[in-house]
């Protein structure tokens, strides 16, 4: 797998390991292309990471966002199925405008974006969460999904993995 000075500076700031596995699988199936498809994704390869995963679905027009797919983790911190909803409806409190810009942003520049959120939700302010979104392609370079991957973890412990990643 060749990997771009781009990638390799993104690589760099993904913090949990799961990102940078799910990150290098989409930069293998990439093959040299912007973004792979979404036939290019193979679940069986990723099979450790799953239940954080989700797909999302992006309107032709890119004006809204489906969930298509989310795993059994998202369906523990929403405290309820989020497939099938729109990524606008989900709860998100004060954190709304900070989630729709991160997709957004994946779709219109059509590359990985990441990022670390305290309080991802809702009566969730205990956790930090580490996203992931990687675009995937519909027609060639055109964004149609993102493939993402969310992890979680109780907010003191990533003091821990601050300090682990720094000295490490």
């Amino acid at each position: 797998m060749k990997i771009s000075s781009a990638s390799t500076v993104f690589r760099a700031q993904l913090i949990v390991p799961e990102q940078r596995q799910l990150f290098d699988y989409w930069v293998e199936k990439s093959n040299g292309r912007a973004m792979p498809s979404r036939s290019d994704i193979n679940p069986a390869h990723i099979p450790r990471i799953l239940s954080g995963m989700s797909l999302v679905d992006v309107s032709p027009d890119k004006s809204r966002c489906r969930i298509r797919l989310a795993g059994t983790r998202l369906r523990e911190i929403y405290d309820r199925e989020i497939t099938g909803l729109h990524i606008e409806d989900l709860e998100w409190g004060d954190k709304h405008d900070y989630w729709i810009a991160a997709y957004r942003r994946a779709i219109e520049d059509g590359k990985p974006t990441q990022g670390v959120v305290r309080g991802p939700r809702v009566h969730k302010e205990h956790l930090v969460q580490y996203w992931l979104k990687l675009p995937l392609a519909t027609n060639g370079n055109d964004v149609g999904m993102l493939l993402c991957y969310d992890y979680f973890q109780p907010a003191s412990e990533e003091l821990k993995m601050q300090l682990a990643v720094a000295t490490g």
